[in-house]
């Protein structure tokens, strides 16, 4: 996926790390009366997720203790929820996310379409690994029973790993967009099977081939066929994986300004990308964001957020 922009995070491994002295130094924050966050929000978002499981380590080494426990207990509201999130390994963070948007009443959508929509084979691997690990039940199974028709049929397809990763072919990719075209706009009514098909089962390079021949034939874009052609839960899946095809920073930084408009703030979605894409490309989000918006991502986040949640999340977006 990383093949057509160069991904660029914002929070890198410290270079002069040392375990030892940052857990002493979280610890000596939350010691005694009152909490020092400041201290914490300076260690802990300049600290790669590989070395905050490093300073965790020494915690309950030293002191016996968890380190995640005593956050919860000093922090509070959405800056406890950033740095909960900081603290949990990557992969972990995404299953919780996924499992948060499934248990109790309704389900969001649009959670699982984010994390899911956006990944690779091998990334999805990683999370139904870590799911069943961690809630001893199956990601497929647990997704199927909280969706239905086309829009189950096709997250199933992508958690059970059948895009192939290593596939690009550019007469492949024209046989693939002919099958598009005539599953939907030569035909009375959609044939949804054959858009799962393809848009589960292809490689984000394959699909950009399959999209740039669909345009060839047909004189539209592949977005333009999905929304005239698709509705609802399936359509947003299906546009997810288009965005994330063509340019991922583009649906990420869309995301965050869907999150910060109009009344209140979804700090769950807010939280989950900058957290989640911090080490990865954050750099190109909070870019491709002042591009299509024209004001700069942490001025959007100033606006909607406050205290100590506001400082961290600015400080994990880094400079202007």
């Amino acid at each position: 996926m990383g093949d057509y922009y160069t991904p660029e995070p914002t929070v890198f491994s410290a270079s002069d790390f040392n375990a030892a002295e940052d857990g002493m130094a979280l610890r000596t924050a939350m010691k005694g009366f009152g909490t020092d966050e400041q201290t914490i929000i300076d260690i802990l978002t300049h600290r790669s997720n590989s070395q905050r499981q490093e300073i965790a380590k020494f915690f309950t080494e030293e002191y016996g203790r968890n380190l995640i426990d005593d956050l919860k207990s000093e922090l509070g509201g959405h800056f406890e929820d950033v740095i909960v999130a900081l603290m949990v390994p990557h992969v972990d963070y995404l299953c919780k996310q996924l499992n948060k948007a499934m248990v109790g009443a309704g389900t969001n959508e649009n959670t699982l379409i984010e994390i899911l929509c956006s990944k690779n084979n091998q990334e999805i691997k990683l999370i139904v690994d870590a799911y069943e690990r961690l809630y001893d039940r199956p990601l497929a199974e647990h997704v199927c029973s909280e969706t239905s028709s086309d829009f189950r049929r096709l997250l199933t397809l992508i958690i059970t790993g059948v895009r192939n990763d290593l596939s690009v072919d550019r007469d492949r990719a024209r046989e693939a967009a002919e099958q598009l075209y005539a599953a939907g706009e030569l035909k009375f009514g959609t044939d949804e099977e054959v858009f799962n098909k393809i848009m589960a089962h292809e490689s984000f390079p394959q699909l950009k081939l399959i999209f740039e021949a669909y345009k060839e034939i047909s004189g539209r874009t592949i977005e333009q066929a999905l929304q005239n052609e698709l509705s609802g839960e399936l359509l947003d899946a299906m546009l997810a994986i288009v965005e994330n095809v063509q340019h991922p920073p583009t649906f990420f930084a869309k995301r965050i300004h869907d999150a910060c408009e109009g009344m209140g703030t979804d700090d769950k979605t807010l939280i989950r990308i900058i957290v989640s894409r911090s080490e990865i490309d954050l750099g190109n989000i909070k870019r491709e964001f002042e591009r299509l918006y024209d004001k700069t991502l942490e001025s959007v986040v100033k606006g909607e957020t406050s205290g100590d949640y506001k400082r961290a999340l600015v400080a994990l977006i880094g400079g202007p």
